[in-house]
This record gives C-alpha cells, structure tokens and sequence, in this order.
C-alpha cells in the first residue's frame, strides 16, 4: 500500500533518529563511557610496534577525551595518548583516537574514564634548528627539514645505528623489451619540502614529511610520508604515499624504495644477514663460518647460527686462523619476489661478481635485517608478496656501510609501464565513443585513459637495534609484519554507539533471516576465494575485484573495457565494511582495508585537471574516461578511517571538500548532453541533460552519484572540525532540492558552487538506477537524524517509497510510464527505509517482496568453485554488493515478523 504525501510530509516533519534508526539500535546506548577492545586475529601478538585506533561514543556521552584510560585484561595502567576523532552536532564526541605503546601485547584493552598513565620512557620531540630530534626511549631520530634524507639518523648511547635514510626512484625512457640502443637510466632520490609535527608524545609522535624525488633533469613523483615513532618499540613505522606524474611515454619506472644507509662493524664472520621467507628466516653471516673443510669449532658456528659475537680470533684453532681471510665474503643479498606465487634469494660477494641463486619459495613475508652484535637495522614492508614485484636487498656488507633498501617497486622486475593498453580505433567524436560503449562498456575518449595523479600507499617499519636480534625476535618482527596485528572494538559495541547508520548484527530471528546472512556470507566467501584463486594481485591491482564473470571461458572479463576492475562500481567497499561491522571478522577486515587502499588511491585523481575525482570501471583502473565524484567517494573511506584514525585516508577524504569544483571542469555527462535517458547505453554516464549557457560558478549536478558522494566528505569534515559550514552546506543543498518542482525525481539539476544550493532546472522526471547506489542511502541515514531539514526528509522518504511502485500506480501519480527503475532488487532497502520511517507494515511487505523478487544464486556452495572455475552465469561484484547492502539495511530496518510471514 502506498503512503500520501501528506504522510510523507508529516513524517519529514517530525524529524529526529527515530525516523532513521531502529529503535533497537538507539535503545542500545550504554550509559556510560567504557570500551573493550580486543584483537582482530583472537590472540595478541607477540610483538608490537604499537596501536592507533578510534572508539565510537553514543550521542552526548563523552565531552573530553582527556580523562580517558586504558587498562590491560589484568585491570593494569598502560599508557595512552588520546584525540578527538569526531564530534556529534552537541559537540560531544563521537569518535575518540587513541595510541598505545609498542612491546609486550595485552590480551585485551579498556579504555574507561580515568587518569591517563604516562610511559616510562616518553616520546619527546625537540625541535633543534633545521632538524626535529626525536627521542624514543634510548634511541634518538632526526628528521631534518630540508635535504635528501627523511632521517638523518638513528643513534644509541652516542652509536649511530642508521642513517641517511631517503626515497630512491628510477626511470628508463623506454619498456622494457623495447629498448633503444641509447637506453637513458635516470636516478633519483628525495627532496624534503616542508615537516609537520603533528604529534608529539607521549606515547607517540607522528611526523608529516612532503616533497619529490629529485634527479638531474627535475623532480617528479610528489610524496607525502608519515613516521610513527612510538614507546616501548625500536621501530619507526612508515607510511610512504606517492602521487604518479610521469610522461607514460618516456617515464618507464624501474625501481621505486625506501633505502637506508647502516655502518657495518666488527669482523666479517660477525655480520649477519636475516630475510623473513614463507615460514623460516633465511640466516647467513657474511663470511660464512659453517660447512667448511675445516672446523672453527662449535663455539664459531652456533655464534654465527644465535647472531652472537665470535670468540676472539684468538681462540681459533692454530691451523684454522691463517685460512680465515680465503674465505668468500658475501656483501650483497636480494630477494626477490616477482609474482604473488615465487621469489627467490640470491647473493654475491660484490657488485661485478656473479650473483649465485640461495633460496627459492612462494610467499615471502617481506622483512630483512644486516647488522653485527654492535648494532644493525631491519626494514619490513606489509602486504610485500601481495604488492608485487617488490624486491629486498643489502648491497655493500662487506664494507664499512650496507645499503639496506625496501623496493615498492623492483629494479629486478620489468619496468613499469604506464601507457594506454588501446589503440583510438577511430573513437574520435561522441558517436563513436558511445558506439564503443554499446558494445565493450568501455566510455573510451583518446587522452581521458591517463593515470597521471593517481597515487598508491604502502606502509613499511624500519628499526634501528643496538645488536642482532634472536631468531624468536626477528620472527614477531617478520609476524608483525605479515599480518599487522590490531586492536578493534566490538561489533556490538559500535552498533550501540549509534554510528554508521541502519544496520544490525546478524539476524537470528528465524530461517527466512538465517537464508539471507547465509547467502551474504557465501558471496563473501566467494570474493574472498576468487582473490585468491585469480591471483588478484600486483603493485596496482591489491585491493580490487573484478567487475563481471564472463561464463563462457570461464574467466573473468578483465580486458572486455568496463567489466574489468571495479572501482568501487556500486559501493562493494561499503558491502565488505559493512559486513565486517556485523561481524567483526579478520578476513573481512583485510579484505575491506585493501580496497580502501586502493580505491581511495589508485582510482582517485590527487593532481591535475581531475584531482577529486575518480575513475569508471576497465581495463586498467585509470582507462575508463568518466571521471566522477561517485569513485572518489568519502563514503568509502570513512569507516576505515575512524576504526583506526589513520590520517592518510583523513588526508584523501579532507582533499575532497571542494572537489565539486572540479566538475566545472569536468562534464559528466558530456556525452549523453543531446541523448534522451532512454537512448542511453547500458550504464550510460548521465541521465540528466546538460543545460547550456549556464552562468560562472553554477554546474549540472546529480543528486546521487555526484552531490550524494560530495555530502559525504562535507559530513565527515563537519564530524571532524565541528565547523557548520560544512554542515551549512549540506543543508543548503538539502533544502534547495526539497524547493524544486520535482525534487528527487529530477535526478539532478543545476547546482551554485558559491552557496551549495540547487539554483534552477529540477522541472522533469529523469529518474536513474545509478542515483541511489553509491552511498547516498548510507550517508543520508547517517546525516538525516542530525540536521533539521524536513521538507527535504519528506522528499527523501517520496523518493524511498516511489521508486519501485508498482508501474500503474506510478503512471496514475506522475502521469507517465516509468523508466530508469532498474537494479530492483537494490533498491528495495529504499522501500525499507520508506517503511521503516512512516512505520507502513505493507511498505514493509513489499521491500521484502522486491528483495527477494530477483536473487542471486541460492547457493553457491551448488555451482562449481574449484580453482580454474566458476561457473554462475551472470555473476558481477557489483550485484552481489548491492545484494549485500539491501539485506544487510532490510534486515536492519524492517521487523522481523514481517520477514517470516
């Protein structure tokens, strides 16, 4: 039964979150600021390099973080250092941000009201001229402002332990195999322009370092790095970003790292080599000392073995010691990791000298060390055989110095090659650019395929340690480093707070509810696999899924234009979040993280013509040329964000507050401006036609897929700031759009950059299935229940109730047939929210006949998943994202007797 507008406009009147949010959920707030915190993987690690994470807080609960504490599962003070994440509109907080120390891991964590403890070993930053020092326990870092090193130097009671640490690039002016006889080699390494001290102790000190990598002929690749210095850890973490602005004609990238320079001391049977393999550590000295004709004895070998310091040479054996300078030394080691399925060890005695094969294995875990009992340094890189090719080395051992260098990207590997993989196959006008589309889904425009600005981040850790760490330590470091471990709060306990919209942990109301999450966990499960079974892996590909399943090879379309990568098509993000929200599992976490990696980086424009917007799904995650605010989306990276502060992807959501100014550069639908909505191709870029002659500073606008995904970063930057101007803005918009003769129904209309308001158009119906499926319903049940915006609530609850009425009661009220009402079964959790906020039992009924009206495969346990084959017809991520999302909102929204009937 539909509902009146009368009782549209009524509930929009009403306002508050109760018209949003199950009541269950808002009768759920604990009474008191108290938060149990455990580990993501069950079980504490056995080392750690420290903890950041945020903790949601029911509406007006907590006023300051500054009185909070943390305490381990024995009830014992740790220390922590606590921020404000986020703010609700009273000004109390919302998100709190909090650091432990590095060391010992508790099996559980509170964070409860109370007097912060102090570490014992502060973090303290001095600012010393042009160099910051910072002071962690015995060890002292400095990070200068201005040079090539990103840290001077690592020192231990007056012993430097590293230095000169810096980025290094290189580049070819042609791929790889296609070599001129003038093949130009060009080096690089960083130039510092400007460090921020963010943090300053005392748990921890976060440090903000921003420049390029400078070579002879200029500087090219902007980075932006942040080092973590934390209590009770050796370690300095490392989150190294990068921002691609190469010629892909000339500019062939070769090797891309983080290299560090350390003094090698003592005898050369007394220097060790440690790299972390699949499950073991590959250990060697650098004078062997081990298999020799003749024996130094035990004493020699198991010293060697431990990474102890040899008895004096003295205490060799008499005939022994005059043969101990015939012995190779071995100064350069490199592993190599060059697919996800193998890597190999390979060392030398040095550079001009034949490299001889050591090891070869599948996954290595992506940590080496070189050093001597009087001091040494390790590096270790996170997803490292994920990131493919990626490459360790220590050159130079023998010597007085080794460079101990992490490649990003591997000099080992093929050159990276950056160039379109098309031809323009006479794609020179619109018409034949829309003739393409109809056929591979690809929207292909010659210049528009340019990865130029995009970025890609990766984390590393990199530890000064006053001697050669036992095998047992140097595996928490390679465990650490594999599978960063994390402290999360509980899926119960960030539901109570009321964050993050409608949605609830799993149902347990009968098996009509049981079906639905066992159907949401299989296709998860399904993804999950494919990562794996696809090899879904590489420098640019960790994080993505594929768009579409071609039945037919048995393959994935991952070179048919616009079925290839994801890119966020239809909020799969938001499917893994909030899946993972539910329940709270590890593999879902990872998962989730990886994608908000990379499509918050990779398919996100940070410079250029198209900084703030992201790229349409193809063939390469920069080939596709419509460029929207739908990718770059803050409602993608959102939830990340605040479950652990990492101010990374604060930084890409903040870039994207006035990202709508891009559009006046930018017409999305410049294509389709002269095209009727029906006209259009499948997943055609716009359903809205352009206006012409509009005035400066005014654009044509979408209300879904383009100011939906701008709401989001203006909502987040209000959380974040408490500034109203960002709120101010939200609500000009909300009230412009409730102002216009067809609100939702005009899909889009024509929008004032300078006051945030609908300013005209908005006269016809254009209704789009893309309006509602890339965040928008996530973010207006978040924004809805605190701003007073009712005429634009009713028009949203208009919109929710009408888009999947029946067609003859639809053509009785609009007069017309409908059209564009596609992705049916999505947009049921429209009908949900509808229902849920006019309290409509037959509203309620009919969301969940739409839901269940076009399913997905029953059961996917029934079809054929082996590796090499999987065979369900029709299968694309983004339909099983939106399948996600509508059971995971329905099964919020609607009660649970309706479900069962």
């Amino acid at each position: 039964m539909l509902c009146s507008r009368r009782a549209l406009l009524r509930a929009g009147l009403l306002g508050g979150a109760a018209l949003s949010l199950p009541g269950r959920l808002l009768a759920a707030s604990p009474l008191a600021p108290d938060a149990d915190l455990h580990w993501l993987d069950g079980e504490a690690p056995s080392w750690d390099s420290g903890q950041s994470f945020g903790v949601p807080w029911p509406r007006g609960v907590l006023r300051h973080v500054g009185n909070l504490a943390a305490q381990a599962n024995e009830g014992a003070a740790l220390p922590v250092q606590s921020w404000p994440l986020a703010y609700w509109p009273d000004g109390s907080i919302k998100w709190s941000g909090h650091a432990l120390g590095g060391g010992a891991a508790p099996r559980t964590v509170k964070i409860a009201p109370g007097r912060p403890a102090a570490p014992v070993e502060k973090v303290t930053v001095r600012e010393q001229g042009e160099t910051i020092a910072v002071q962690v326990g015995p060890t002292c870092w400095r990070v200068p402002r201005q040079g090539s090193a990103v840290i001077a130097s690592a020192e231990r009671d007056g012993c430097v332990l590293l230095r000169d640490v810096a980025l290094v690039a290189r580049a070819q002016d042609a791929a790889s195999g296609e070599e001129a006889d003038t093949l130009t080699q060009r080096h690089f390494t960083s130039r510092i322009g400007s460090v921020t001290i963010e943090q300053s102790g005392p748990v921890r000190a976060v440090l903000k370092v921003e420049g390029s990598h400078a070579g002879e002929e200029g500087a090219w690749l902007p980075f932006s790095l942040r080092l973590y210095f934390t209590s009770g850890s050796d370690a300095v973490r490392i989150v190294h970003s990068f921002i691609w602005d190469g010629d892909a004609d000339r500019d062939f990238l070769s090797g891309l790292g983080v290299q560090a320079r350390v003094p090698m001391r003592g005898a050369l049977h007394d220097r060790h080599v440690r790299l972390a393999t699949e499950k073991n550590l590959f250990a060697e000295a650098v004078r062997p000392l081990t298999g020799l004709r003749r024996d130094p004895g035990e004493d020699f070998r198991q010293a060697q073995i431990d990474g102890r310091a040899a008895p004096g040479i003295s205490a060799l054996p008499e005939k022994f010691a005059p043969l101990l300078d015939s012995i190779p030394a071995w100064g350069d080691f490199r592993l190599f990791q060059g697919t996800s399925e193998g890597f190999v060890v390979t060392k030398r005695t040095r550079k001009g000298r034949a490299p001889i094969q050591s090891l070869e294995g599948r996954r290595a875990r992506g940590l080496a060390y070189v050093g001597s009992p009087q001091g040494g340094a390790a590096i270790g890189m996170a997803d490292f055989w994920k990131r493919h090719p990626v490459q360790l080395d220590i050159a130079g051992a023998a010597g007085d110095e080794a460079e101990l260098t992490a490649w990003l990207w591997a000099p080992d590997a093929p050159a990276l090659d950056m160039r379109s993989y098309r031809d323009v196959l006479g794609m020179t006008d619109y018409p034949a650019q829309n003739r393409g589309l109809d056929v591979t889904y690809e929207d292909y425009e010659p210049g528009w395929d340019c990865a130029k600005g995009i970025a890609r981040t990766n984390e590393l850790w990199l530890w000064a340690l006053p001697a050669t760490p036992d095998t047992a330590t140097l595996e928490s470091y390679a465990a650490h480093v594999a599978r960063p471990p994390r402290l999360v709060a509980s899926p119960a306990q960030i539901r109570a707070a009321g964050v993050f919209g409608d949605w609830a942990l799993p149902a347990i109301t009968g098996p009509a509810a049981a079906a639905v999450e066992r159907q949401n966990d299989l296709m998860l499960g399904h993804y999950q696999g494919e990562i794996e079974r696809r090899h879904w892996y590489g420098f640019w590909n960790h994080g993505d899924v594929m768009h579409t399943y071609d039945a037919d090879r048995h393959q994935w379309r991952y070179d048919i234009g616009g079925y290839a990568w994801d890119n966020s098509e239809l909020s799969t993000d938001l499917w893994l979040w909030y899946s993972y929200l539910r329940t709270g599992r590890a593999g879902l976490f990872r998962m989730a993280e990886a994608m908000t990696r990379h499509t918050g980086e990779v398919d996100v424009y940070h410079m250029g013509p198209w900084a703030g917007l992201g790229t349409r799904h193809g063939v390469q995650h920069w080939s596709d040329s419509s460029k929207q605010p739908r990718v770059s989306n803050a409602a993608y990276r959102r939830i990340y964000y605040y479950l652990t502060g990492d101010e990374r992807v604060g930084d890409l959501m903040r870039a994207l507050v006035h990202s709508d100014r891009a559009l006046q550069k930018v017409d999305i639908g410049r294509k389709v401006a002269d095209r009727a909505p029906e006209s259009l191709p499948p997943g055609g870029i716009a359903a809205v036609t352009k206006p012409k002659d509009l005035p400066d500073g005014v654009i044509q606008l979408q209300f879904g897929t383009s100011w939906g995904s701008l709401v989001a970063a203006w909502f987040t930057e209000w959380e974040r700031t408490g500034e109203r101007r960002w709120r101010d803005r939200i609500v000009a918009g909300m009230d412009s759009i409730a102002a216009l003769p067809r609100q939702w129904w005009a899909g889009g209309a024509n929008f004032d950059l300078a006051s945030g308001r609908f300013v005209s158009g908005g006269d016809q119906i254009s209704v789009s299935h893309l309006n509602a499926v890339f965040g928008v319903v996530e973010i207006m049940a978040e924004v809805l229940p605190l701003v007073d915006a009712p005429r634009y609530r009713a028009a949203w609850i208009d919109y929710c109730a009408w888009y999947n009425a029946p067609a003859a009661d639809w053509e009785r009220r609009f007069g017309e047939p409908p059209r564009g009402h596609n992705l049916r079964q999505a947009h049921s959790r429209l009908t949900a929210y509808a229902a849920h906020a006019l309290g409509d039992r037959a509203l309620a009924r009919r969301a969940w006949a739409e839901f269940h009206d076009r399913d997905l495969p029953a059961d996917l346990a029934a079809h054929n998943v082996a590796e090499g084959q999987v065979e369900i017809p029709g299968l694309s991520t983004n339909s099983a994202a939106q399948w996600g999302l509508a059971a995971i909102q329905n099964l919020a929204l609607l009660p649970g007797d309706v479900l069962v009937e």
